[in-house]
């Protein structure tokens, strides 16, 4: 039996992390993080900080990492900067203050998106941990942040669960963990 989450309506911290040249300096709608935020709150999910930064590669490490460290939201979500320009550097940045991957959401955001546009697989967003926080790299596109969080936002109640901690799994009732099965015969 599982123990009860601590969780609550609403059901996790979200932060938004917006990299955007022309969104910093006022010269383009923020409609990525706006998108984010309006998806979040109807899923019952508090938004604790949304910011436009520069894309600039220290300041968004270093954005990421006092959030983290801060402990401001059990998810933040970048957009922006994740495409092949010179300027897009979330990915290093993210990596740059990561402690843990977690390979398999760009994996699923990537598979995703391909079964809509080919173009998905420009993207090099990545996913990981710091701290009790997970971050995650959604591209700059309105629709692509949209697509993203379709594969995202199922996930946010366990994901926040699960960095709040402590959680153990506990083995299959009725057996250990490492007890392999035989499989049955016919006659069974």
């Amino acid at each position: 039996m599982r123990a009860a989450t601590a969780y609550t309506f609403p059901m996790a911290r979200v932060a938004i992390l917006v990299a955007s040249d022309r969104g910093a300096a006022g010269q383009r709608l923020d409609l990525s993080g706006e998108a984010i935020a309006v998806r979040c709150s109807a899923e019952g999910h508090d938004v604790v900080r949304r910011e436009i930064v520069a894309d600039d590669r220290a300041t968004i490490a270093g954005t990421l990492a006092n959030w983290a460290d801060a402990h401001l939201a059990d998810l933040i979500i970048t957009t922006g900067g994740t495409g092949l320009t010179p300027r897009d550097v979330t990915p290093e940045a993210t990596r740059d203050i990561a402690e843990r991957d977690v390979p398999a959401i760009p994996l699923a955001l990537a598979i995703a998106g391909l079964g809509k546009t080919p173009y998905a697989a420009l993207t090099r967003g990545i996913a990981v941990t710091r701290g009790a926080t997970l971050i995650v790299n959604l591209p700059g596109s309105p629709k692509a942040v949209e697509e993203g969080l379709d594969v995202l936002v199922p996930l946010i109640p366990h994901i926040a669960e699960l960095l709040a901690g402590p959680h153990e799994h506990e083995p299959t009732e009725g057996r250990r963990q490492t007890e392999i099965q035989k499989p049955r015969s016919k006659a069974e």
